[in-house]
């Protein structure tokens, strides 16, 4: 009976503590403003992004050669480009591939950055020494260069955008999971499980990676933005999302050329991108201070 009455508080011990580590949670990550507009930029991308059909006021790809270059009015919010095609429209849809491409990117290069990073760090040897020089020399080159490189070589388009932007951010996660394995390694129960017999795959999987995933939530948060950057930086130089396709650096690049006479062409898009970008590093800046265990209680 006092087994069970021993069991049961400490069970209620841990739901409480679960509980308020999770309003603490809270507390630290809405505490200010700018996170919860940012949150509620970030939504209205992704709500943009799924229902575009039903959004959209036209069709972005119609073409209405009476209506070219038409200033912002109630029938066209945000004026028309260059062969009358609606802007706000095209801004809609194009939010559709900039949530793609951020959201698979990243994908791409989390899962395979946080593998080598794993194996790195935990093996170590001869193959961290590979895996790392592997790394070193690809973050030798800026991302948005080596996108450029490979999207060059390779072509443009969604798919080709997507695996080069997931391929060039791969090295930010492989050296940031090695850092934390390395921390971690040598940690006592992580030995104590190899005395007692649990296999390399083991510990790593059940073991070390669930103690490396705070950052790693951060730094996805962070990629986003990055992604989604880089990719209206590739459309924007005509080597990213192929038109007809809508994209906003493409729609940068066809407006400036009008930002005299029309500068609603270049500065529409060229505010989305800014604003989810801002956004997705002020909700990553604010996951990190509130996943950041020295900041426990503290606020």
């Amino acid at each position: 009976m006092t087994t069970e009455i021993i069991a049961s508080e400490k069970a209620v011990e841990q739901k409480v503590k679960k509980t308020s580590n999770a309003k603490r949670f809270l507390r630290v990550f809405l505490a200010r403003k700018t996170v919860v507009v940012s949150l509620a930029i970030i939504f209205i991308m992704i709500i943009c992004g799924i229902f575009a059909p039903l959004l959209a006021p036209y069709d972005p790809y119609k073409q209405d050669y009476t209506q070219i270059l038409a200033n912002p009015s109630l029938a066209h919010p945000l004026g028309t480009d260059l062969i009358g095609r609606d802007v706000l429209s095209r801004i809609i849809y194009g939010s559709q591939a900039a949530l793609l491409v951020g959201i698979v990117s990243v994908a791409i290069a989390s899962v395979i950055g946080i593998i080598l990073g794993l194996f790195s760090g935990y093996v170590g040897g001869l193959i961290d020494a590979i895996i790392m020089r592997a790394m070193d020399a690809l973050m030798a080159i800026p991302p948005i260069i080596l996108a450029v490189v490979f999207v060059a070589a390779f072509g443009g388009g969604l798919k080709n955008v997507i695996i080069t932007l997931g391929l060039s951010l791969v090295p930010t996660y492989a050296r940031l999971m090695r850092g934390q394995v390395l921390a971690i390694r040598e940690s006592d129960y992580i030995v104590a499980q190899e005395l007692m017999g649990s296999t390399n795959i083991r510990n790593m999987i059940k073991h070390v990676l669930p103690n490396c995933i705070s950052p790693l939530i951060v730094l996805i948060t962070l990629n986003f933005g990055v992604a989604i950057l880089s990719e209206a930086g590739l459309s924007f130089l005509g080597l990213g999302i192929v038109p007809p396709k809508a994209a906003w650096g493409s729609m940068i690049n066809d407006g400036y050329k009008y930002l005299l006479s029309n500068p609603i062409l270049s500065f529409a898009p060229g505010m989305a991108v800014v604003l989810v970008v801002v956004a997705f590093n002020i909700v990553g800046d604010a996951l990190r201070d509130a996943l950041d265990p020295r900041l426990k209680g503290s606020l």
